[in-house]
């Protein structure tokens, strides 16, 4: 009777922790606005380019200038991520869902995979919807990936396979925003809030408005 006591009073105490985390504790704090990167502010020669680029989407080739009018963001991963590419396409589902229709249809995104070997567009077709129906998975030759890679200032390396053949890619983060006008406007840090994408993402479209 006494273990059965101290056992209900152990389960009491942890139920009690276990509501003042949930109501104490954020793991994805809200960021401000000035943790953006604009890339026009930063030093001459220091900016990443961007610049247009042609990749495989799963109807085709895709064609960045083709969405000129349009605010797009994005993201380089690889499905078979554990976890970073997860949770910065969950955030940037929610920043798209935030948004109001008529800002959504002005807004694109793209997740690009830098690993090109295992991420068919068969596959991208599958893999994206899962976070947002509006997200766009593209992908191409090693050659091609990495010369976009490197036009929007991402890195990414693969690590040696397993025994299995298994392999995981190593990857920068960043959200990059493409204004309007096809130019490189900034990059937001992993983990960024989908309030803050949604800030940067209405200042690009209100600059966009203003011209």
């Amino acid at each position: 009777m006494r273990t059965r006591t101290l056992l209900i009073a152990l389960i009491a105490l942890l139920g009690a922790a276990l509501l003042y985390l949930a109501a104490f504790w954020d793991p994805l704090p809200h960021r401000t606005i000035e943790r953006v990167v604009p890339h026009g502010q930063l030093p001459p020669g220091t900016a990443p380019p961007g610049g247009d680029f042609v990749l495989q989407g799963p109807q085709g080739p895709v064609a960045l200038a083709d969405y000129r009018g349009k605010v797009v963001l994005i993201y380089f991963g690889y499905t078979w991520c554990p976890d970073v590419c997860p949770t910065s396409l969950s955030l940037l589902a929610q920043a798209i869902a935030d948004l109001d229709p008529a800002e959504r249809e002005r807004v694109q995104a793209f997740f690009i995979s830098v690993d090109p070997e295992r991420d068919t567009a068969a596959r991208l077709s599958e893999y994206t919807p899962f976070f947002h129906p509006a997200l766009i998975g593209l992908s191409g030759s090693r050659e091609q990936i990495a010369s976009v890679a490197d036009s929007y200032g991402s890195s990414y390396q693969k690590q040696p396979a397993n025994a299995e053949g298994n392999y995981a890619v190593d990857h920068s983060s960043a959200t990059y925003v493409v204004d309007a006008q096809g130019r490189l406007a900034g990059s937001l840090p992993h983990a960024s809030s989908p309030a803050q994408i949604v800030a940067f993402v209405r200042q690009q479209l209100a600059a966009g408005n203003a011209r």
